[in-house]
Parts: C-alpha cells; sequence; structure tokens
C-alpha cells in the first residue's frame, strides 16, 4: 500500500486557468487515489501558500500531496456541486452527500466542509458499499466479550450500546450482530435500522437512511418505526435528549435495541444518559450490555513492524478491535440509581473483574499483534502508560 506523492499534476501549468472540465479531473482523481490507498478520509486544507492533501489510512494521516494554493475555491466548489451544498456561501459550515462517484463505484461520499483563515477546509468520509460478509466470530473478539455479546443478542427486549470514537468500527460491529441475528435464528425476527448513512445493505434487514435535512432525522424516525411492529432496531445514534429517551423506552418495551452515542468509556456511557434526563430506573431496566470500542493497528507481518513498502514505511498493516464488554450486576444497578459518578462506576467494573480496553490492549502488546506506543497512540492515558510499562518485562 502506497500513498500517492502526486495527484494528477501531469498537466498542471500555472500559467493557464483551470476550467471545470479539469478541476472535475481533479478532484475525480483525489478520490480515486483516495480509494486505491484505502483511505476511510480525505482531508483538503488550504494553508498560507499551499493546499494540503491528506489520507486517513488505517486511523492514521499520512499526507498525500501538495497542490497551488489557488486551485483550493474550485476543487471545493465542484465537491459542493457533487454533493448539492451552496457554492456561494464560505462563510459557514456546510454537510452533504454525493451518492455516486462516477469514477468509482459503490462509493458513496459524506462531504464536510468548514470555514478557516485560509480558506475553506473540506473532510470527505469515503463508504465503500462492498459485498461484505459480517459474522461475529471474525471480528477477533476476546472470549469473554464474544460471549457476553452473544449472550445478549438472544434476548428480545433491552439495549446494546455502542461508544467510541469515529471510525473505532461501531457500524460493523453492530453489522455483525445484525446479521447474526438474521442469519443464524430459526425462527425470523423483523430486523429494521435508521442509518445516517446506510453504509452496507444486509440481507434480511429492512434499512432506512434518514435524512435531518428534511426534517427526518432519528427522533422522528423512531416513533413512526415503532408502529411497524419491529422486534430489533438499530438507531445509527442517540444525537439528543428525545432520540435517547424514546429509544430506551423502546427497549423497554418489547424490542431489541441496538444504538451508538458519544461517551469516552464504558461508564461514561451511564453518565451521558444521566446528562441527557433519563431516570436512572429507566436505565438499570433497559440496558443489557455497553460496549466501548477502539481499533488498533497491527504490526506489518511482512516486515514485522520494521516498515517496508507494502505498509508505506509505517511497520503497521491492517487494524485489530479492542472491544470493552460492561454488563450491569446488582452493585451497579445500585450505584446507577444513586446516580454515582462516573469514577465510583468505573471502579465497581474494575473490581467485577470488567474486560477494559487496557486490558485487551495488554494481551494484544503480548501476543505481538500490536505495540506499546501503538496502544499509547490510541488510548493515549498517563495511566494506561503505568499499565503497559509496567508489564514490560511479563
Amino acid at each position: 500500500m502506497n500513498i500517492p506523492q502526486t495527484i494528477c499534476l501531469k498537466d498542471f501549468d500555472p500559467g493557464q486557468k483551470h476550467g471545470p472540465e479539469r478541476v472535475a479531473l481533479l478532484v475525480a482523481n483525489i478520490l480515486e487515489n483516495g480509494d486505491k490507498c484505502k483511505a476511510t478520509d480525505v482531508y483538503i486544507e488550504p494553508w498560507v501558500d499551499k493546499l494540503q492533501v491528506c489520507f486517513r489510512v488505517d486511523g492514521v494521516i499520512l499526507p498525500s500531496t501538495e497542490l497551488p494554493r489557488e486551485l483550493g475555491p474550485n476543487i471545493i466548489a465542484r465537491l459542493k456541486f457533487l454533493a448539492n451544498l451552496l457554492s456561494y456561501r464560505q462563510d459557514i459550515p456546510q454537510e452533504g452527500r454525493i451518492v455516486q462517484v462516477d469514477s468509482l463505484e459503490g462509493i458513496e461520499v459524506r462531504v464536510s466542509t468548514f470555514p478557516t483563515i485560509h480558506g475553506e477546509r473540506v473532510a470527505l468520509r469515503l463508504f465503500r458499499r462492498e459485498n461484505r460478509q459480517f459474522i461475529l466470530e471474525e471480528l477477533g473478539l476476546e472470549p469473554g466479550v464474544l460471549k457476553n455479546l452473544k449472550d445478549a443478542i438472544v434476548e428480545r427486549t433491552g439495549a446494546i450500546l455502542f461508544t467510541g470514537p469515529g471510525g473505532s468500527g461501531k457500524t460493523t460491529s453492530i453489522y455483525s450482530c445484525l446479521s447474526h441475528i438474521a442469519k443464524t435464528e430459526k425462527t425470523r425476527r423483523h430486523i429494521v435500522t435508521l442509518e445516517d448513512p446506510v453504509e452496507q445493505i444486509l440481507e434480511g434487514v429492512s434499512q432506512t437512511q434518514v435524512s435531518p435535512s428534511t426534517g427526518f432525522d432519528f427522533s422522528l424516525g423512531l416513533r413512526s418505526l415503532l408502529r411497524q411492529d419491529p422486534e430489533v432496531i438499530l438507531v445509527g445514534e442517540m444525537r439528543d435528549p428525545e432520540t435517547a429517551r424514546v429509544a430506551i423506552e423502546a427497549a423497554l418495551s418489547g424490542h431489541l435495541l441496538f444504538s451508538t452515542l458519544h461517551a469516552g468509556s464504558s461508564c461514561g456511557v451511564i453518565s451521558r444518559l444521566l446528562e441527557m434526563g433519563l431516570e436512572p430506573y429507566l436505565l438499570t431496566s433497559s440496558l443489557r450490555l455497553i460496549l466501548n470500542q477502539r481499533l488498533l493497528r497491527k504490526i506489518c507481518p511482512k516486515c514485522k513492524g520494521n516498515g517496508c513498502a507494502d505498509c508505506n514505511n509505517t511497520g503497521y498493516q491492517g487494524r485489530l478491535l479492542l472491544l470493552e464488554a460492561m454488563v450491569l450486576n446488582e452493585e451497579m444497578r445500585r450505584a446507577i440509581l444513586n446516580r454515582a459518578d462516573r469514577t465510583t462506576l468505573e471502579e465497581i467494573f474494575v473490581n467485577n473483574d470488567g474486560i477494559t480496553l487496557v486490558s485487551h490492549a495488554i494481551a494484544a502488546v503480548k501476543a505481538g499483534q500490536t505495540t506499546r506506543e501503538e496502544v499509547l497512540r490510541v488510548l493515549g492515558s498517563a495511566d494506561c502508560a503505568t499499565v503497559l510499562y509496567s508489564n514490560q518485562g511479563d
């Protein structure tokens, strides 16, 4: 895997004007190169004297090429046109989608623009509609986590919540759970989703893409969906208190609910829901499993971390999943009912032999799958460093 260092510059002449056709070719070339190196994101950012193009590969931002700064407005105007955004507004953030890229099959692009002092910056998230198989057993989960997850998804009611930063693989984990239900259970359950966007097509699952710009958001979609007699529901994200309240109530009324929300840890999910105004008794009655996950780069199997052409001299290739799973026991439920703070909840979790991200990371380092430096890059806390290096001789 090699990061392209030049992008469509063979015909570039500083003395010539770059018309719509040439700019369109340049934009297509940027997206094609992003797809070739399996980038999840492409960033186009103006600086004082240049336009920097970067790709995010395996969770790490890698510079690709530098373009003349004067191309920035035309490139971004082209992307806005493709995403149906307002090309004449450069002073506000905008979000949109490119549903189909002409030169790339099965690629959808989420476009986000943001004004800076040097011009507009654009972030592109690439969604590949591949014919993938989502198999729960192939996620590489720690055996205890896999058992907890399988025990939770056979239930008929309750909420299974995932947290983790963007790009940490939450959608893949949830899709694997839904596919497991659809393909392995003898009695078919009505599985429905509300997503933004629909990233992959799942066999046996009824999928819907919400459109917040038209008012069809998660909250409205979920309230309407409950009248469709679903049994298993995926709500892509609990973005607001109303969506969280309706989702948790659905989990209490005969539905198995999957969703995600932003929090720093499994215990942070509980604190976040309490901050949204949900009553503690709703959480203790509905939450079956909370999962917190991260993706770590794996040591390149060919060069064993030294760097080679296959891994673009990074020493890493591919990623492995770290997943922390929290099942609510009686002690945890009592703490939630008493509105205990996050520190107290985390102490209870660890003291009850909870499988944490750090413990999973230590096992991955000992197995030679990744490095301490990569763990610190992703988890990045002083406590993590202390635990990792205290195990250096193990």
